[in-house]
């Protein structure tokens, strides 16, 4: 896609030009980086027009946790970790730390193609209008959320998450509900994956995270009373 820049970040040479062969194919511009080092290198010389990064796990010199901690600091670019490994706990320290999404390998270039997109059509979706939900203002356009006045750094998979249950006030969302309408697709682990993201937003949304209810045996909903 024109003007949109994707990071590759992953020590198989092999790996980097298949994904960047596809990737290319749909207009994408590609950066890459082969160690953490190079990845950190790459993001601070072009974080200002990267639109999403594919971040491989197990990297020499920094690893992919590393790499994605210290892009947290300062950004909320979207992140896809590159992962073989399928271990539960793994994937909740992941999202933890702001992974946007998993996709493990070995993988289908296609399926990856396809990740890529529907992330970036949600991150660059125009919305309509800045929504006040008693202090805490969320603006579609500028996909930014403030309380009171102050911003908030949300990953991207925190901000959609917060969205749905604005969006759904007064609602009771089950955990399984949520998971199909915010992760977007089958999604093959614990539930408990929700449960650490609201954790998270509560805490950033600081007293007004008491807006967002826990619904003993169902889930969560949103609420302002």
């Amino acid at each position: 896609m024109e003007n949109q820049y994707i990071l590759i970040a992953d020590d198989e040479q092999r790996m980097r030009k298949l994904i960047k062969d596809f990737l290319s194919v749909k207009g994408f511009n590609i950066l890459e980086a082969e160690d953490g080092e190079k990845a950190l290198e790459v993001f601070q010389a072009n974080k200002n027009k990267i639109n999403l990064i594919l971040l491989d796990v197990m990297m020499p010199k920094l690893d992919g946790w590393s790499v994605l901690r210290q892009i947290r600091q300062e950004s909320t670019v979207p992140i896809v970790m590159l992962t073989a490994r399928g271990e539960e706990q793994d994937e909740l320290f992941g999202f933890e730390l702001g992974v946007d999404e998993y996709i493990a390998k070995p993988f289908s270039p296609k399926i990856l193609v396809a990740r890529v997109e529907a992330i970036l059509k949600r991150t660059n979706k125009d919305e309509e209008k800045v929504v006040d939900y008693a202090g805490i203002e969320i603006d579609k356009n500028g996909r930014t959320v403030k309380v009171d006045g102050k911003n908030l750094e949300l990953s991207l998979r925190e901000y959609e998450l917060l969205i749905y249950l604005v969006e759904n006030e007064n609602i009771a969302l089950s955990r399984d509900k949520i998971l199909n309408n915010v992760w977007n697709y089958d999604y093959y682990g614990d539930s408990r994956t929700i449960d650490s993201h609201i954790k998270k937003i509560r805490h950033k949304l600081g007293k007004k995270g008491r807006y967002i209810k826990t619904v003993r045996g169902i889930g969560y909903k949103f609420e302002v009373k």
